[in-house]
Parts: structure tokens; C-alpha cells; sequence
């Protein structure tokens, strides 16, 4: 009886913590949270021009994964554009359909013709103007060393003293849709028991986590990093690289977080007058970090999520669960926009051949693949452009900063 008086004690205290933040995050009972429109339908004569500047490539390898996604979810899942939605059935359809006329090798003329017959168009909201600002990410290589996992060993090397943690064993997520269908469409929570009160509490913010000696027993690292601002940098990207220095490279990728929102480092170093937000880049941040040692902490913590990793062959992986293709894959909010969706973006590239100096982006357009989401891309008016690997990607992903237009298309149903 005592046994069974404290676990319904546990969880009506676990019940009172989710009815707090629910109240908290404006999801309590009767709450209208404001949702945006993400895309509106265009008439055919609104219709972008249609061209591809990197010649379609590489463009139906990347079509392929998005089918992969949508071949393995049930084929009545709903897509939403606006306010149509279509089914997984009919998303494999419209790819299938597209990829083939591609294969023709279609001037630009035939594609825009093809288009305004077989689909329809929809418009990201974006901002006011109706422009979405266009980030970009990669796949960073940082050297690294897996001397703290051998012979079970825990302890860092002198020369990589900062794990790169798996997802903690305490760490638990909290379906609220589970509970009442009011939480459909929120967000999970991340949540830990506490192991003294056994109460239901958020989960450790960044600044807890680096001051745990012990962290590591929730959490085995899966690889140990030589530089601090190196980890921090793989967390923002979401996997990566480990430069192993014997000829063997380990691929990382995201496992989850403690669920604490994203805060931009960049952004408070802007507010705080320390970088120009004409000068704000990746290398910026890194170079001013470096200069100020002592403030690293400061910056650093003001960012409260903490991205834990697991290996993995191949890759990287977009949040759905497919292989992302360098300059074909974009991450959006995934609450607003259909996953796995064929886009076309207008928007600004660095030359391939002259990436510096800044002046020299150039207007594009291209199609590419909904496949990722992250933690920093949220509204209508956001996007991120995986970038790939090496000095083009590195040099873009950390300094793309541009607003453009971004288009879904879908197949016409009577087409099918």
C-alpha cells in the first residue's frame, strides 16, 4: 500500500509539473496560440520562372531520398499546402512524376510549361515582404580521439579533454497528445527524473552540464574533442566529422537535446557590441572566442541547449531520417512546412571558383528537398541550406546570411 500511495504520488506530481508548463508555454486548456500561414497558393500566371543554375545536379539523387521517406510512412499520412493537404500515396506520385520528366532533360521553356500543367505552387509566407532569410549549414571535420572509450575507460586524453556526449540515459521526452488531445501538434517535452526528489523536472541547461565532473556516467562520451569552441560549432551543425589522426574518420550525428530553446551566440554578441552585424560570421564568433578566453563561459552558457551525438555509417541525416545532398537539402520548421516536399528557391551563392570577397554572391534558383529541421529554424520566414563539406561549404554555411523567395510544388490530383 506504501509502495503504491508513492508512485500515484509520482505521478500526480509529474501531472501538476506538465499542467505548469503547459500553463507556462500558453498550451493550457482554452489557449488560441497564434499559427501563421506558412503557404499561400498561387495562381499559375504568379508563378516564379523556373530555372535550375546548378543544372539540375545531383537534384534526383536527392528526389530519391525523399522517396525513400515517404515509401516507409503509411500512404494515408497528410501533407498539408495550405489549405489543401495530400496523402503519402500521392507525395510519392508527384516526385515520381517530376523525376521522370527530368530524365527528358527538358529545356526551360518545356520545364516552366510542365509545371503550370502538372502542379501547383505554393508560397512560403516568409516576413512581410514575403521573403524568407536563407542560412546555411555543413559537415564540419574536427580532430578528435576515441582515447576515453578504450579499455572502458572514461577519462579524456591530456590533448582532447571535451566529450562529445551520447544521449544521457535520465533523459526522457513527454508526449502531451498523450494525455489529451488538446496537445496535438505541440511539441514534446524534455524532461529528467529528479533522482532525490523523484519529481519530473526540465532537463539540465548547457552551464549544469559542463559543470557535472560526472556527466559522463548519464552520458558516455562518443569521442573526445581537442577544442571546446570545436564542439560547441558541431552542436550548431548537428553532426560531423572526427578526424581520428591514424587515417579513420567517425561520423557523428544529432541524437537528440536537453530541450532548452536555441539562443543565437551571434545574436548576443551583436546586442552586446562585440561583433558588427555586417562583420557576423561563424569564423567571427570563433576568432572573437578565441581572443577572449576568459568569456567563453559567459557566451557560451547564454545558449542553453545542449545537442547530444550518436556514430553512425554514412550520412548525414536530415530529421527524416534520410541521407541530406549538399545544396539540395534545406531544413524548415518542421510544424509548418510538408516534410520531404520538392522546393525551388531564389536566393543569393557565393562563386564557386571566387568565394571571396562577400561582394561576389551571386542570384540563384534551384530546386531542392524539405529533409532537416533545427533547432534555430523556426516561422515561415526561415530556412537553412545544408552546404555539404569542405572550404565552399565551410565558407558558406558561415557567412549565408541572405533573404529570397522559397516555392513547394505538388502534383495537380487530377494528374495522377
Amino acid at each position: 500500500m506504501g509502495k503504491m500511495n508513492k508512485t500515484v504520488k509520482r505521478i500526480l506530481q509529474a501531472i501538476c509539473f506538465l499542467a505548469v508548463v503547459c500553463f507556462l508555454a500558453g498550451c493550457y486548456p482554452g489557449a488560441k496560440e497564434k499559427v501563421p500561414v506558412p503557404l499561400k497558393k498561387l495562381k499559375p500566371d504568379r508563378y516564379p520562372m523556373f530555372t535550375d543554375d546548378m543544372e539540375f545536379e545531383n537534384l534526383a539523387e536527392s528526389m530519391e531520398q525523399s522517396l525513400t521517406y515517404f515509401r516507409r510512412v503509411p500512404t494515408d499520412r497528410i501533407y498539408t499546402y495550405g489549405k489543401e493537404t495530400y496523402t503519402a500515396a500521392h507525395m510519392i506520385a508527384s516526385m515520381e512524376t517530376f523525376k521522370a520528366f527530368l530524365e527528358t532533360k527538358p529545356s526551360a521553356h518545356d520545364l516552366n510549361e510542365f509545371i503550370r500543367s502538372y502542379f501547383f505552387v505554393y508560397a512560403a509566407a516568409g516576413n512581410s515582404d514575403g521573403e524568407v532569410l536563407f542560412t546555411g549549414y555543413f559537415e564540419p571535420t574536427y580532430e578528435g580521439s576515441l582515447e576515453g572509450n578504450r579499455e572502458g575507460s572514461l577519462e579524456p586524453g591530456d590533448a582532447y579533454p571535451y566529450p562529445l556526449y551520447s544521449r544521457p540515459n535520465d533523459l526522457v521526452e513527454i508526449d502531451l497528445s498523450l494525455f489529451s488531445d488538446k496537445y496535438k501538434g505541440h511539441r514534446r517535452l524534455t524532461a529528467m527524473v529528479n533522482p532525490e526528489t523523484k519529481r519530473v523536472v526540465p532537463y539540465d541547461s548547457r552551464q549544469k552540464i559542463n559543470a557535472e565532473k560526472d556527466f559522463h556516467t548519464r552520458s558516455e562520451p562518443v569521442a573526445w574533442l581537442k577544442n571546446r569552441v570545436d564542439r560547441f560549432f558541431l552542436e550548431i551543425q548537428g553532426s560531423g566529422r572526427i578526424d581520428l589522426g591514424n587515417g579513420e574518420v567517425l561520423r557523428v550525428h544529432y541524437a537528440g537535446s536537453n530541450g532548452k530553446a536555441y539562443r543565437s551566440i551571434g545574436r548576443y554578441l551583436i546586442d552586446k557590441n562585440e561583433i558588427l552585424k555586417e562583420n557576423m560570421s561563424m569564423q567571427a564568433i570563433r576568432t572573437w572566442l578565441e581572443m577572449h578566453p576568459d568569456r567563453m563561459d559567459e557566451v557560451l552558457h547564454f545558449n542553453e541547449s545542449f545537442v547530444f551525438f550518436r556514430t553512425e555509417t554514412g550520412g548525414p541525416y536530415g530529421s527524416i531520417g534520410v541521407e541530406v545532398t549538399p545544396l539540395r537539402s534545406i531544413a524548415t520548421d518542421r510544424r509548418l512546412f510538408p516534410k520531404g516536399g520538392l522546393c525551388f528557391v531564389q536566393t543569393r551563392l557565393p562563386d564557386t571558383i571566387n568565394i571571396n570577397p562577400l561582394k561576389e554572391w551571386q542570384d540563384v534558383s534551384f530546386f531542392v528537398l524539405n529533409q532537416d529541421t533545427g533547432g534555430a529554424i523556426n516561422g515561415p520566414a526561415r530556412a537553412d541550406l545544408f552546404c555539404g563539406n569542405g572550404h565552399y561549404a565551410k565558407f558558406t554555411a558561415g557567412h549565408m546570411n541572405q533573404y529570397g523567395r522559397l516555392f513547394f510544388l505538388v502534383m495537380r490530383p487530377e494528374k495522377t
